[in-house]
């Protein structure tokens, strides 16, 4: 058996054309969706993230500003400009790229950000309404999670779910976004005591855990949908979570690159869109 891929790549095409659609409309009432990203520092990982969303703006018809600020920027220069961004009437969504120079907080970044335009769903008024399931916002690896299940018809309604990783970004919402959908969730991390047995038990295992190839063939149930969140570097070639020999055991599987990733940054257009449609 060789599990079916799951093409994020694909998908991401579609949903773009869609939002492309969408904002074609909102213009016709005088609304422009745009974005503004924030680039602290000269992080390579991140330089491509912003590349990859100003390619995604441009495609789905917004209007995007970039600023690139030094690493030596202090908190109180970052927070005036989000303040700035914040009273601006063409911005609908504001991103700062994340990790930020040690002098910053992030905590106070995200907190300084209003909620409204917060589409990365990181302000702690967001991740609450993530948890009573009464949002506005999804965070966007999650959230292109749950499109690709939705896509490929893989129901998380009564199945065992297990999601390795307890991040705020990743771990956490993705666990709460299959419970919303009526999944049995378990949240593993570095500390779960016979990691391997709980995997095994998953018909939907998520691996959120940031090491290379850290998910292996006995750790998953013949047939489970396995969705590699992981995005690594080994010798300069990009590897996911997940051992791609998993392939020969798993139903479904998401590819690195091509699957998970793409879907990212297509969950951040669709959030620009929602906010300013609202």
């Amino acid at each position: 058996m060789s599990a079916i891929l799951m093409d994020g790549k694909a998908l991401s095409a579609k949903v773009r054309g869609k939002i492309l659609e969408e904002t074609h409309c909102l213009e016709q009432t005088g609304v422009r969706p745009g974005l503004a990203v924030i680039l602290v520092g000269e992080d390579p990982a991140s330089q491509v993230y912003v590349r990859n969303k100003e390619k995604a703006c441009v495609e789905c018809g917004f209007y995007s500003e970039k600023y690139v600020l030094p690493a030596e920027t202090t908190q109180d220069e970052l927070l005036g400009l989000v303040d700035e961004l914040n009273h601006n009437e063409r911005i609908h969504g504001i991103l700062c790229q994340l990790p930020l120079p040690k002098q910053i907080s992030e905590e106070a970044v995200i907190a300084a950000i209003d909620p409204k335009k917060d589409v990365d769903a990181f302000h702690p008024s967001n991740v609450g309404r993530i948890m009573i399931g009464d949002y506005d916002f999804l965070p966007c690896t999650p959230a292109g999670v749950m499109e690709l299940l939705d896509e490929y018809g893989i129901d998380p309604k009564g199945k065992r779910c297990v999601v390795i990783g307890r991040s705020n970004i990743v771990g956490k919402p993705m666990s709460m976004l299959l419970l919303h959908r009526h999944g049995t969730v378990t949240i593993c991390h570095s500390r779960t005591e016979n990691l391997a047995e709980i995997c095994r038990e998953a018909d939907i295992l998520v691996a959120a855990v940031g090491r290379a190839n850290f998910v292996t063939p006995d750790m998953v149930k013949p047939g489970a949908a396995v969705i590699d969140v992981g995005m690594n570097r080994v010798d300069g070639k990009l590897c996911g979570d997940v051992d791609p020999a998993v392939a020969e055991v798993a139903g479904y599987m998401t590819p690195v690159p091509g699957g998970v990733g793409p879907m990212t940054i297509t969950m951040l257009m669709k959030n620009t869109l929602k906010a300013a449609q609202k």
